[in-house]
Parts: structure tokens; C-alpha cells; sequence
């Protein structure tokens, strides 16, 4: 489970920066319903931190506020499952 944990935020943040970069150069975008299945796949912790290291997808008030929300959940059910 530990391993899922970490696999999944890595995808997460990794594919947060990967859209970024699409953005930038105007090429075909990975869909936003992609990114939050990967939030709500565990992954929420990951994306949020890669929303905020790439600066991507904070004028979105879904992803401003559901992101950090859905990963203070997640992190919650981490701490819970590892006690």
C-alpha cells in the first residue's frame, strides 16, 4: 500500500508538470478529468504539490480549493491506515 501511495502521487505531480508543459507549447493537453481520477486515486497529495510547483491550474477554483481539500483527506486516511 505504501508503494501505491508513493507511485500514484509521483504520477500525479509528474503528470501536473507534463500539462503544464503541453500548455506552454500548445500541444494536445492530457484532460482534467484524467487529472482528478489521478487525484482521487490517492494521488491528491501529488498533484496538489504539483499544481503549486508548476504553477498550473491555480486560476481554476476546482483545483485551487478541491485539490488541497481532497489531499488534507487523503492525507488523513494516510495517517489513519499507517497507525
Amino acid at each position: 500500500m505504501v508503494q501505491y501511495g508513493i507511485a500514484i502521487n509521483l504520477l500525479a505531480f509528474f503528470m501536473m508538470g507534463l500539462d503544464k508543459q503541453k500548455a506552454k507549447r500548445r500541444r494536445f493537453r492530457i484532460a482534467e478529468r484524467t487529472l482528478w481520477l489521478l487525484a482521487f486515486a490517492g494521488g491528491a497529495i501529488g498533484a496538489a504539490a504539483g499544481m503549486y510547483t508548476f504553477r498550473h491550474k491555480t486560476r481554476h477554483s476546482a483545483f485551487r480549493y478541491g485539490l488541497p481539500l481532497l489531499a488534507a483527506v487523503e492525507l488523513f486516511l494516510y495517517w489513519r491506515w499507517m497507525r
